[in-house]
Protein backbone atom coordinates (compact mmCIF):
# COMPACT_ATOMS: atom_id res chain seq x y z
CA UNK A 1 0.00 0.00 0.00
CA UNK A 2 2.81 2.33 0.62
CA UNK A 3 3.79 2.04 -2.85
CA UNK A 4 0.82 2.51 -4.36
CA UNK A 5 0.36 5.82 -2.25
CA UNK A 6 3.52 6.40 -3.15
CA UNK A 7 2.64 6.41 -6.86
CA UNK A 8 -0.49 8.26 -7.03
CA UNK A 9 1.19 11.26 -5.32
CA UNK A 10 3.79 11.45 -7.78
CA UNK A 11 0.84 11.13 -10.64
CA UNK A 12 -0.87 13.70 -8.69
CA UNK A 13 2.24 16.20 -8.65
CA UNK A 14 2.40 16.28 -12.35
CA UNK A 15 -1.31 16.28 -13.12
CA UNK A 16 -2.55 19.53 -14.83
CA UNK A 17 -5.24 21.52 -12.57
CA UNK A 18 -7.22 21.65 -15.69
CA UNK A 19 -7.81 19.72 -19.22
CA UNK A 20 -9.28 23.32 -20.94
CA UNK A 21 -12.19 23.50 -23.65
CA UNK A 22 -12.70 25.83 -25.67
CA UNK A 23 -15.49 27.99 -23.82
CA UNK A 24 -17.12 31.81 -24.73
CA UNK A 25 -15.60 32.84 -20.96
CA UNK A 26 -12.51 30.96 -19.98
CA UNK A 27 -12.57 30.61 -15.95
CA UNK A 28 -9.29 32.13 -13.90
CA UNK A 29 -6.83 29.98 -12.80
CA UNK A 30 -4.42 32.73 -10.56
CA UNK A 31 -6.84 31.43 -7.54
CA UNK A 32 -5.99 27.88 -7.48
CA UNK A 33 -2.77 26.31 -5.68
CA UNK A 34 -1.46 23.64 -7.11
CA UNK A 35 -1.92 21.03 -4.40
CA UNK A 36 -3.22 17.39 -5.10
CA UNK A 37 -6.75 19.03 -3.36
CA UNK A 38 -7.00 21.42 -6.33
CA UNK A 39 -6.10 19.22 -8.88
CA UNK A 40 -9.17 16.70 -7.15
CA UNK A 41 -11.27 19.49 -6.51
CA UNK A 42 -11.65 22.17 -9.60
CA UNK A 43 -14.75 23.32 -9.01
CA UNK A 44 -12.97 26.31 -7.35
CA UNK A 45 -13.62 29.26 -5.39
CA UNK A 46 -13.73 32.52 -7.79
CA UNK A 47 -16.11 34.26 -8.83
CA UNK A 48 -16.95 34.50 -12.54
CA UNK A 49 -18.55 37.36 -14.70
CA UNK A 50 -21.76 38.57 -13.12
CA UNK A 51 -24.54 38.63 -15.62
CA UNK A 52 -28.38 40.20 -15.34
CA UNK A 53 -30.32 38.39 -16.75
CA UNK A 54 -34.23 40.18 -18.00
CA UNK A 55 -37.34 38.01 -18.35
CA UNK A 56 -40.75 39.31 -19.64
CA UNK A 57 -42.67 36.20 -19.19
CA UNK A 58 -42.96 32.59 -19.93
CA UNK A 59 -43.96 32.03 -23.55
CA UNK A 60 -43.07 33.22 -27.13
CA UNK A 61 -45.98 34.88 -27.80
CA UNK A 62 -46.99 36.50 -24.37
CA UNK A 63 -43.13 36.57 -22.40
CA UNK A 64 -40.12 35.30 -22.88
CA UNK A 65 -39.04 32.88 -25.86
CA UNK A 66 -37.66 29.83 -24.11
CA UNK A 67 -35.03 28.36 -26.29
CA UNK A 68 -33.58 31.85 -26.27
CA UNK A 69 -33.39 32.04 -22.21
CA UNK A 70 -32.23 28.12 -21.88
CA UNK A 71 -29.34 28.86 -24.69
CA UNK A 72 -28.71 31.80 -23.22
CA UNK A 73 -28.65 30.15 -19.69
CA UNK A 74 -26.37 26.95 -21.03
CA UNK A 75 -23.77 29.11 -22.98
CA UNK A 76 -23.10 31.50 -19.65
CA UNK A 77 -23.42 28.26 -16.84
CA UNK A 78 -19.90 27.02 -19.71
CA UNK A 79 -18.43 30.28 -19.89
CA UNK A 80 -18.69 30.26 -15.90
CA UNK A 81 -20.53 33.09 -15.55
CA UNK A 82 -23.13 33.76 -12.43
CA UNK A 83 -26.30 34.40 -13.28
CA UNK A 84 -28.90 36.33 -12.21
CA UNK A 85 -32.79 36.42 -12.91
CA UNK A 86 -34.75 39.52 -12.94
CA UNK A 87 -38.39 40.13 -14.52
CA UNK A 88 -40.61 43.66 -13.70
CA UNK A 89 -43.60 42.65 -11.26
CA UNK A 90 -46.05 43.82 -13.82
CA UNK A 91 -49.33 42.28 -15.44
CA UNK A 92 -49.17 41.01 -19.30
CA UNK A 93 -50.44 42.95 -21.52
CA UNK A 94 -52.00 39.64 -22.13
CA UNK A 95 -52.26 36.08 -21.99
CA UNK A 96 -52.00 33.92 -25.07
CA UNK A 97 -53.27 29.89 -25.49
CA UNK A 98 -50.41 28.79 -27.39
CA UNK A 99 -52.29 25.37 -28.21
CA UNK A 100 -54.24 27.96 -30.44
CA UNK A 101 -52.25 31.18 -30.75
CA UNK A 102 -54.89 33.02 -29.77
CA UNK A 103 -55.93 35.64 -26.52
CA UNK A 104 -57.39 33.73 -23.34
CA UNK A 105 -60.26 36.19 -22.87
CA UNK A 106 -60.23 36.99 -19.03
CA UNK A 107 -57.19 35.41 -17.96
CA UNK A 108 -54.40 37.27 -16.20
CA UNK A 109 -50.94 37.02 -15.74
CA UNK A 110 -47.43 38.39 -13.52
CA UNK A 111 -44.50 38.71 -15.66
CA UNK A 112 -42.37 38.36 -12.34
CA UNK A 113 -44.42 35.07 -11.83
CA UNK A 114 -44.59 33.57 -14.93
CA UNK A 115 -40.54 34.48 -15.36
CA UNK A 116 -40.16 32.61 -12.27
CA UNK A 117 -40.73 29.59 -13.95
CA UNK A 118 -37.78 29.76 -16.53
CA UNK A 119 -36.15 30.43 -13.07
CA UNK A 120 -36.70 27.63 -10.97
CA UNK A 121 -38.44 29.85 -8.50
CA UNK A 122 -34.84 31.99 -8.18
CA UNK A 123 -36.21 35.02 -9.16
CA UNK A 124 -35.48 39.27 -8.39
CA UNK A 125 -37.94 41.93 -9.47
CA UNK A 126 -36.37 44.55 -11.97
CA UNK A 127 -36.80 47.09 -9.74
CA UNK A 128 -33.51 46.15 -7.66
CA UNK A 129 -31.59 45.52 -10.70
CA UNK A 130 -28.15 48.39 -10.19
CA UNK A 131 -25.58 47.92 -12.75
CA UNK A 132 -22.99 48.26 -9.62
CA UNK A 133 -23.86 44.92 -9.51
CA UNK A 134 -23.30 42.88 -12.20
CA UNK A 135 -20.79 43.14 -15.46
CA UNK A 136 -23.54 42.80 -18.72
CA UNK A 137 -27.00 42.56 -18.87
CA UNK A 138 -29.05 40.09 -21.58
CA UNK A 139 -32.66 40.19 -22.62
CA UNK A 140 -33.94 37.36 -24.05
CA UNK A 141 -36.58 37.59 -26.88
CA UNK A 142 -40.13 36.63 -27.44
CA UNK A 143 -43.12 39.08 -27.97
CA UNK A 144 -42.93 39.91 -23.97
CA UNK A 145 -39.88 41.93 -24.69
CA UNK A 146 -42.69 44.29 -27.18
CA UNK A 147 -45.69 43.09 -25.13
CA UNK A 148 -44.42 43.70 -21.49
CA UNK A 149 -41.30 45.43 -21.28
CA UNK A 150 -42.69 48.13 -23.82
CA UNK A 151 -45.88 48.76 -25.96
CA UNK A 152 -43.91 47.94 -29.25
CA UNK A 153 -46.28 45.42 -30.40
CA UNK A 154 -49.20 47.91 -30.10
CA UNK A 155 -47.51 51.41 -30.70
CA UNK A 156 -44.53 50.97 -32.77
CA UNK A 157 -42.19 53.47 -32.75
CA UNK A 158 -44.68 55.56 -30.76
CA UNK A 159 -43.94 53.35 -28.11
CA UNK A 160 -43.35 53.19 -24.37
CA UNK A 161 -40.67 50.98 -22.33
CA UNK A 162 -40.97 50.12 -18.59
CA UNK A 163 -39.27 52.37 -16.80
CA UNK A 164 -36.88 49.92 -14.62
CA UNK A 165 -36.23 48.27 -18.62
CA UNK A 166 -35.51 51.85 -19.57
CA UNK A 167 -33.19 52.76 -16.39
CA UNK A 168 -31.44 49.65 -16.61
CA UNK A 169 -30.30 49.57 -20.32
CA UNK A 170 -29.28 53.67 -19.20
CA UNK A 171 -27.58 52.58 -16.44
CA UNK A 172 -25.75 49.63 -18.27
CA UNK A 173 -24.90 51.72 -20.88
CA UNK A 174 -23.68 54.75 -19.50
CA UNK A 175 -21.21 52.09 -17.35
CA UNK A 176 -20.47 51.04 -20.77
CA UNK A 177 -21.43 46.95 -19.63
CA UNK A 178 -21.99 44.41 -22.52
CA UNK A 179 -26.06 44.89 -23.35
CA UNK A 180 -27.44 41.55 -25.24
CA UNK A 181 -30.75 41.73 -26.69
CA UNK A 182 -32.09 38.47 -28.67
CA UNK A 183 -34.61 39.00 -31.46
CA UNK A 184 -37.28 41.87 -30.84
CA UNK A 185 -35.53 42.85 -28.05
CA UNK A 186 -33.39 45.02 -29.94
CA UNK A 187 -36.43 47.81 -30.17
CA UNK A 188 -35.94 48.17 -26.13
CA UNK A 189 -32.28 49.84 -27.00
CA UNK A 190 -33.86 51.93 -30.06
CA UNK A 191 -36.35 53.36 -27.90
CA UNK A 192 -34.10 54.62 -25.04
CA UNK A 193 -30.44 54.78 -25.97
CA UNK A 194 -30.12 57.94 -28.63
CA UNK A 195 -28.49 56.71 -32.37
CA UNK A 196 -27.77 53.05 -30.61
CA UNK A 197 -26.45 50.62 -33.42
CA UNK A 198 -28.43 47.45 -33.40
CA UNK A 199 -29.20 44.35 -35.94
CA UNK A 200 -32.92 42.48 -36.26
CA UNK A 201 -30.82 40.61 -38.87
CA UNK A 202 -32.00 41.56 -42.66
CA UNK A 203 -34.11 44.47 -43.89
CA UNK A 204 -36.04 42.12 -46.83
CA UNK A 205 -38.44 38.85 -45.75
CA UNK A 206 -36.65 36.74 -48.31
CA UNK A 207 -39.08 34.18 -48.83
CA UNK A 208 -39.67 33.30 -44.98
CA UNK A 209 -36.30 33.46 -44.05
CA UNK A 210 -36.10 36.84 -41.99
CA UNK A 211 -40.41 36.80 -41.12
CA UNK A 212 -39.79 40.35 -38.73
CA UNK A 213 -37.48 42.14 -41.37
CA UNK A 214 -39.99 44.97 -40.61
CA UNK A 215 -38.80 45.64 -37.31
CA UNK A 216 -35.75 47.20 -38.55
CA UNK A 217 -37.99 50.08 -40.12
CA UNK A 218 -39.38 50.97 -36.58
CA UNK A 219 -36.20 51.01 -35.53
CA UNK A 220 -34.68 53.41 -37.69
CA UNK A 221 -37.90 55.44 -37.30
CA UNK A 222 -36.88 55.12 -33.85
CA UNK A 223 -33.62 56.98 -34.41
CA UNK A 224 -31.24 54.14 -34.33
CA UNK A 225 -29.20 52.66 -36.93
CA UNK A 226 -29.81 49.45 -38.51
CA UNK A 227 -27.44 46.89 -39.47
CA UNK A 228 -27.55 44.08 -41.60
CA UNK A 229 -26.17 41.33 -40.12
CA UNK A 230 -25.83 37.61 -40.69
CA UNK A 231 -25.85 35.05 -37.53
CA UNK A 232 -22.25 34.25 -36.53
CA UNK A 233 -20.63 32.57 -33.36
CA UNK A 234 -17.51 33.78 -31.89
CA UNK A 235 -15.23 32.37 -29.33
CA UNK A 236 -12.59 35.13 -29.70
CA UNK A 237 -10.87 35.58 -25.94
CA UNK A 238 -13.09 37.68 -23.95
CA UNK A 239 -9.58 39.84 -22.68
CA UNK A 240 -8.44 40.69 -26.64
CA UNK A 241 -11.73 43.01 -26.44
CA UNK A 242 -14.03 45.22 -24.77
CA UNK A 243 -14.00 43.17 -21.30
CA UNK A 244 -15.90 40.05 -20.27
CA UNK A 245 -18.95 38.74 -22.93
CA UNK A 246 -17.86 41.56 -25.46
CA UNK A 247 -17.64 40.47 -29.12
CA UNK A 248 -14.85 40.69 -31.35
CA UNK A 249 -16.15 43.73 -32.88
CA UNK A 250 -16.13 45.35 -29.50
CA UNK A 251 -13.51 48.45 -28.80
CA UNK A 252 -11.08 47.72 -26.36
CA UNK A 253 -12.67 49.02 -23.15
CA UNK A 254 -16.40 48.63 -24.21
CA UNK A 255 -16.98 51.91 -24.02
CA UNK A 256 -20.36 53.23 -25.01
CA UNK A 257 -21.00 49.69 -26.62
CA UNK A 258 -24.47 47.65 -26.91
CA UNK A 259 -23.75 44.15 -27.97
CA UNK A 260 -26.38 43.05 -29.98
CA UNK A 261 -27.82 39.48 -30.31
CA UNK A 262 -29.33 38.74 -33.89
CA UNK A 263 -31.67 35.37 -34.61
CA UNK A 264 -31.70 33.79 -37.96
CA UNK A 265 -35.12 31.98 -38.02
CA UNK A 266 -33.45 29.15 -41.10
CA UNK A 267 -31.95 27.18 -37.37
CA UNK A 268 -32.82 29.43 -35.12
CA UNK A 269 -28.83 29.81 -33.83
CA UNK A 270 -28.46 32.95 -31.76
CA UNK A 271 -25.12 34.45 -31.60
CA UNK A 272 -23.72 37.90 -30.01
CA UNK A 273 -22.52 39.43 -33.34
CA UNK A 274 -22.47 43.18 -32.94
CA UNK A 275 -21.76 46.90 -31.30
Amino acid sequence: MAALRSLLASRLAVTPLFALRPVLLPLPLSGLAATPRAALHASAPRPGTRVALVLSGCGVYDGTELHEASSILVHLSRGGAEVQIFAPDISQMHVIDHTKGQPSEGETRNVLTESARIARGKITDLAKLRAADHDAAIFPGGFGAAKNLSTFAVDGKDCRVDRDVERVLKEFHQAGKPIGLCCIAPVLAAKVLSGVEVTVGHEQEEGGRWPYAGTAEAIKALGAKHCVKEVTISFQHPERHGGPLAPPCCPAGGAQSVCVMGRSTRGGDASIISC
